[in-house]
């Protein structure tokens, strides 16, 4: 019976993605989150890009790569909204470095792993959202709603798990 030897996790659970997915998944993202809440004013509360930075860093599980696809998206979605250019780039570059290294640690093809990381991460957004508002900028209108962004939080989890299943089609390993 041949038996496999693994060195890591790394080795055992890293996958890539065509250009083509790593391009459009979050460009789609990305735009439709800047499209619908014109459209539709209550989806303001999903964000989009994050579940796609949550979901490709976990996957590609290199810090490097996940922080620079959190700092990209997060710049791309500051470019295109009203935010402050670069709030939005520091805050998923750096949820993009911590999905990466907990998915060295965390089965992260599990459900309930799934949809606390979402949860969580969604929730630090939020804080380091308001971190950077607050005492970078300085902005003292800024102010924390927790049970709104638990709204949020609850919010992009049910959004992320179904869009995780469907990106799952698109991994290859490395």
């Amino acid at each position: 019976m041949a038996e496999h030897s693994y060195t890591s996790r790394r080795e055992l659970d890293q996958y890539a993605f065509h250009p083509a997915v790593t391009l459009l998944v979050p460009v789609v993202c990305i735009l439709l989150q800047v499209v619908l809440p014109k459209t539709f004013p209550r989806l303001a509360i999903l964000d989009l890009p994050l579940i796609a930075v949550i979901f490709f860093s976990v996957a590609r599980r290199s810090q490097i790569a996940g922080t620079m696809t959190g700092t990209l998206i997060g710049l791309f979605q500051d470019g295109l909204t009203n935010h402050p250019f670069g709030v939005n780039g520091i805050a998923k570059g750096i949820i993009g470095y911590i999905a990466a290294s907990i998915g060295f640690a965390v089965d992260v093809e599990n459900l309930v792993n799934r949809i606390l990381l979402n949860f969580c991460f969604s929730l630090l957004q939020s804080g380091l959202l308001y971190l950077i508002a607050r005492w970078l900028l300085g902005d003292a209108t800024v102010r924390l709603m927790p049970v709104h962004e638990l709204i949020r939080a609850v919010s992009n989890t049910a959004v992320a798990i179904p869009l995780f299943y469907m990106l799952d089609r698109f991994r290859v390993r490395e």
